[in-house]
């Protein structure tokens, strides 16, 4: 197998920004998340990045039991790789944040590698009537919001998480974030070879430009030479022009609804599959091959699935 053919397609399906209102495609349930993620990787997504929500209003969940109503559904159902995520939500300690992950021990989950102010808040603008009362709140409050992941927190994480031999999605919103993954690195916390995912276009992190989206992948290439693998992540409207432009560079590519919920310029996705589709299309009709779950298990060193407690 030559690694460097496959495009590894990572789906996120629910996410912790987006709200019910926002779209009625958007999963919260535990029947909608299942079915949604087993969706998507029958499209052709081969990790599934996962939040989990309340049942009841859709707010972010870090509840254990939510987490488990869906988990062994879609491991049955496919054999995607499991993430979940350690981002929580708004006001979650670190703590809190990898409860999730070391209960049910996965394949991968997700690490932010730097503090940054994280918001979202000019999306409560767009909407005059809510679906549930924490909503407007939830997002118009965002601009007070700063995404806490301190040297100490990733530490706590990673001594944590890393004796379970969980891979991580190293989540850099920043250039700086890939200094401090270096710094983590060389004083041991992490291990190569590492699986960085490029964010682009959240606003408190850098910008959704191709020029920016080069320097990220060279400043990385100077750093960690060959020891890594790369996947990169668009908000909004950066999600497919990004991706199709990693795909062409030799990375690998993040869609979903937790990353943006449109399929077009203003036309809203129907399912996270659609994106998973409309992506697969695109990159495969541009010569590239997207690997299977078990191909990209290979390509990241995992542990397999096999070695999950769920």
């Amino acid at each position: 197998m030559n690694n460097r053919k496959k495009t590894i397609i990572t789906c996120a399906v629910t996410g912790a920004i987006h709200t019910p209102t926002m779209s009625d495609a958007l999963p919260y349930s535990a029947k909608d998340i299942a079915q949604q993620a087993i969706d998507a990787a029958n499209a052709g997504a081969s990790i599934l990045h996962l939040h989990a929500r309340d049942p009841e209003d859709g707010s972010v969940s870090l509840n254990l039991d939510h987490f488990a109503a869906f988990l062994p559904n879609i491991k049955q159902a496919t054999d995607a790789v499991i993430n979940i995520s350690t981002g929580g939500s708004l006001h979650t300690s670190v703590e809190d944040r990898i409860a999730p992950a070391n209960r049910f021990s996965p394949e991968m989950c997700s690490l932010n590698m730097g503090s940054i102010n994280f918001s979202f808040h000019p999306l409560a603008k767009r909407y005059d009537d809510w679906k549930f009362d924490w909503e407007k709140d939830y997002v118009a409050n965002s601009d007070s919001y700063i995404f806490r992941n301190t040297f100490n927190d990733i530490g706590k994480v990673a001594n944590t998480l890393a004796p379970l031999n969980i891979k991580f999605e190293h989540e850099c919103y920043d250039v700086g974030h890939l200094y401090n993954l270096k710094f983590c690195m060389d004083i041991g916390l992490f291990k190569a070879p590492i699986f960085i995912q490029f964010v682009f276009g959240i606003l408190g992190g850098i910008g959704p430009d191709v020029e920016n989206l080069i320097f990220m992948k060279q400043t990385a290439d100077r750093l960690f030479g060959d020891d890594y693998q790369w996947s990169v992540l668009g908000a909004g409207g950066a999600q497919m022009p990004l991706a199709t432009t990693a795909s062409q560079m030799g990375g690998n590519l993040r869609v979903g609804l937790e990353d943006s919920l449109f399929i077009s310029r203003g036309k809203l996705a129907e399912s996270n599959a659609a994106q998973v589709r409309k992506i697969r299309k695109i990159i495969e009709d541009l010569g590239n091959t997207v690997a299977t779950p078990d191909e990209s298990r290979e390509i990241l060193d995992l542990k397999g699935a096999d070695k999950v407690a769920f």
